[in-house]
């Protein structure tokens, strides 16, 4: 998703009335992420908030000059949005989705609650410098947990059934799905896929969750959005995205599917939900 925000002079900001909203969808498809991008640019707005890594991608090679505020990226200064955390330059700044180091905890908590999985296939996006550097780090925890990691490239749907039913043809298979655009597109094929097949899997937020999945442990989405609406406000009224910092999540919440569970054949663990956040029946 993409927004561009129009002029505005007043602190309540009220759409048609001080404010003015352009809307984009790109559903995950890079063509029209670089075509929403050149339409935004070309209305010279005031500021131009980007939710994801897909979003931000064509908008910084787009302009140098308009104000971005990012939501749910996970490796800014990797992707070479901003020079910094701290110091983030340039006319980009927002909130990242979480540290590289979540990552092996999704690995770590799919164990804990599927003890006998030993093969886990991680859905990832390969053009994403965040979907690399994912992998990456649950790779380097696997063997300590005993536990072989494939990657499954996300590409359409047709790839992505032909890949995880290959992969439930062994047994003590899970699931991880990493932060990126193709999963939040292919989401509820993903989360059938995983019912159909048996296979215990980890997500990376809570609207997975809500959707069927069975776990997720990340950001909280709404405080995210929030930070973003906060910066956007405070660039309106004239502060600089290069001395707005690029923020971190402070928490992260597990959420846990009891119905998926039961279908599963799992019993999650009393550890398991006396940390969760949220419990979906």
């Amino acid at each position: 998703m993409q927004r561009s925000l129009k002029r505005c002079s007043d602190w309540a900001w009220t759409d048609g009335r001080n404010v003015q909203i352009e809307t984009r969808w790109a559903g995950g498809h890079a063509s029209d992420f670089r075509r929403h991008a050149t339409d935004l640019v070309a209305l010279a707005p005031e500021v131009i908030v980007a939710i994801g890594t897909g979003s931000v991608e064509p908008l910084v090679k787009a302009t140098h000059t308009v104000p971005i505020v990012f939501g749910s990226v996970a490796d800014p200064v990797g992707a070479g949005f901003i020079e910094s955390m701290a110091q983030p330059g340039g006319n980009v700044t927002g909130f990242v989705a979480f540290e590289y180091t979540l990552s092996g905890k999704w690995l770590e908590l799919l164990k804990e609650i599927a003890p006998s999985v030993t093969r886990t296939a991680v859905l990832r996006d390969p053009d994403l410098t965040a979907g690399i550097g994912q992998l990456a780090v649950i790779q380097s925890v696997a063997p300590a947990l005993g536990v072989d990691v494939r990657a499954i490239n996300l590409r359409d749907a047709g790839n992505i059934e032909r890949a995880i039913t290959a992969f439930a043809g062994s047994p003590n298979g899970g699931l991880i799905l990493t932060i990126g655009p193709l999963g939040v597109t292919h989401h509820e094929l993903i989360i059938a896929l995983a019912a159909k097949y048996k296979l215990p899997a980890v997500y990376y937020r809570r609207y997975y969750v809500a959707s069927g999945g069975l776990i997720s442990y990340g950001y909280d989405s709404l405080q995210q959005y929030l930070g973003v609406a906060a910066y956007v406000d405070r660039i309106l009224k004239g502060e600089k995205p290069a001395n707005l910092p690029v923020q971190a999540p402070t928490k992260y919440e597990l959420v846990v599917n009891i119905k998926t569970a039961k279908e599963l054949g799992l019993t999650i663990p009393p550890a398991v939900f006396a940390r969760a956040d949220a419990i979906i029946e």
